[in-house]
């Protein structure tokens, strides 16, 4: 393995920490022996061609600094390729780094986390999530919990998981239950009214939901987390609960599992990893081992 690795910085993530990250992440890098080269695109597309280009060229590890959305460009340039990926989380949710127990808004803890699986040679291969050309690492998310994803990106304030507390509290206003059709590999079509289907190769979203608390990334499988037609008190009641996954036990929550997930529902986007994938339908698609995680 080449002793250069590539540091794709997100400055803005987590309200400037990216910016502040990148330089204790590199100097624990440096100090173990690598060469750190830092790319910080002028936007999404250009930083992506720029990680591509990297990881043609054979950087030994591609280490990303910032939050879920950067973590997804990432998991875009190194799916499918031997290049092993570093998590530095510092965003504002940080679903993907708390997904596989990494340290989170500790750059210096989560660059030793990778320098030692680099210098041991050894990587922990993961499943990912894929919708088209799309690669996703954490939750893809439809219904309610969309809409809560789209107006928590929007709020500046306040940080971390409480802007997602305030969104879910704005959007209670305008709630109904959706008509879905639901196809689970190639079984029958399921058609029913939920509040949310949530679609997890990771298990959490939203800094620290665990809406598909049992997922696993490395069993070949989504899981499929299904909140029926309720009410706005039902559903205050349940969503507390998702912090810690004891949701999943509720009358009104049931969960599958799947290699390839169909979702058709009216007037909802899509979003995983916290960005948008676009509106339904679509079709999530397990890939198993897409990705060398330093872990």
């Amino acid at each position: 393995m080449t002793s250069e690795i590539t540091l794709f910085v997100n400055p803005t993530a987590g309200r400037g920490r990216g910016a502040r990250a990148a330089q204790p992440a590199a100097r624990v890098f440096r100090e173990a022996g690598f060469s750190v080269r830092t790319i910080v695109g002028e936007d999404p597309a250009d930083a992506v061609r720029r990680v591509e280009k990297a990881v043609a060229e054979g950087t030994g590890a591609l280490i990303a600094v910032g939050g879920d959305g950067l973590t997804g460009l990432a998991l875009r340039a190194v799916a499918g390729t031997s290049t092993p990926l570093g998590v530095v989380a510092v965003g504002t949710g940080n679903d993907f780094g708390r997904t596989l127990g990494l340290p989170v808004r500790d750059p210096s803890a989560a660059a030793r986390v990778a320098v030692a699986a680099l210098t041991s040679a050894r990587a922990r291969e993961i499943d990912l999530g894929r919708v088209g050309d799309r690669w996703y690492g954490t939750v893809l998310a439809s219904g309610f919990d969309s809409r809560v994803n789209d107006r928590g990106n929007r709020m500046r304030l306040p940080v971390g998981r409480f802007k997602y507390d305030l969104a879910i509290l704005a959007e209670l206003a305008a709630f109904a239950p959706v008509p879905y059709r639901l196809r689970l590999d190639d079984g029958p079509v399921m058609e029913t009214e939920a509040t949310l289907v949530a679609v997890g190769n990771g298990t959490s979203y939203g800094g620290g939901m665990r809406i598909c608390a049992g997922a696993r990334l490395d069993d070949g499988l989504l899981d499929v987390t299904v909140v029926g037609p309720c009410s706005r008190t039902t559903l205050l009641k349940v969503f507390p609960k998702v912090y810690r996954g004891t949701h999943l036990g509720h009358p009104v929550v049931s969960v599958h599992r799947a290699a390839k997930v169909e979702l058709t529902a009216p007037g909802l986007t899509g979003f995983a990893d916290g960005e948008p994938l676009g509106p339904l339908p679509l079709t999530a698609r397990c890939v198993p081992g897409a990705v060398r995680l330093l872990a």
